[in-house]
């Protein structure tokens, strides 16, 4: 029997820096995945907004540092006015208020320049099925409690949440999938499902975005999970 299925259609990207040389790297990583594509190039803030709305990608990958537009300026317009595309931010910048910020105006995705050229092609896909993505080298930076008064809100998540609950936060912030957790915590999938439901429930907070952007919003540290 012939299968007349349409093949699935390649993820499209855009891609954003003011670098040329490095938009051809980011570009000869993308296009050689084989369900990616690269369909259009930015040099400044401006051009990639425009892009954005006009092409309509699932992924825009913008440079923090962009000339006319910076990258935080053009995130948090393509987040209101394109909320199908999905924005990576790409930065050299490892400072934990430079994540706060860029999740803030709407980013899904954190990538050190100094990533992995999988790190690039991991993230994409990330988004792309509705997570969120922080780079490995600054998520362990935003992830669990800030050193804040006694009454602050790190002091009501350990008071909150029992020390099992702090560590699978911990591990969802950091992008872990449940089986991921499991296996780092030694525990079963189920009781992991179970732990995150209690802590979702306590901390109000239902889905994996708005567990990493609570971390980062209260500028959490590895020291939470450790209270």
């Amino acid at each position: 029997m012939v299968n007349h299925a349409r093949p699935l259609e390649p993820l499209r990207v855009v891609i954003a820096d003011d670098h040329a040389v490095i938009r051809a790297g980011l570009k000869w990583i993308v296009d050689a995945q084989p369900d990616m594509r690269v369909v259009g190039e930015a040099a400044d803030g401006e051009l990639a907004l425009r892009l954005a709305r006009d092409l309509l990608p699932n992924v825009l990958v913008i440079d923090l540092s962009m000339p006319v537009l910076d990258g935080a300026d053009a995130t948090a317009v393509v987040a209101r006015e394109c909320p199908t595309v999905k924005v990576i931010a790409l930065t050299a910048h490892q400072e934990p208020a430079y994540v706060t910020q860029l999740l803030k105006a709407g980013a899904a995705g954190y990538l050190l320049k100094r990533a992995a050229p999988d790190e690039l092609v991991h993230a994409i896909r990330a988004v792309v099925s509705g997570g969120i993505y922080i780079d490995p080298a600054v998520a362990g930076l935003v992830v669990t409690g800030y050193l804040e008064s006694p009454q602050g809100p790190r002091a009501a998540a350990r008071d909150v949440l029992s020390q099992r609950e702090r560590e699978v936060l911990v591990c969802i912030a950091q992008g872990y999938s449940n089986n991921e957790i499991a296996d780092e915590l030694g525990l079963s999938v189920k009781t992991v499902e179970t732990y995150k439901a209690r802590l979702t429930e306590k901390l109000g907070i239902r889905t994996r975005v708005e567990i990493a952007r609570y971390a980062a919003e209260r500028r959490l540290d590895s020291r939470l999970a450790d209270s």
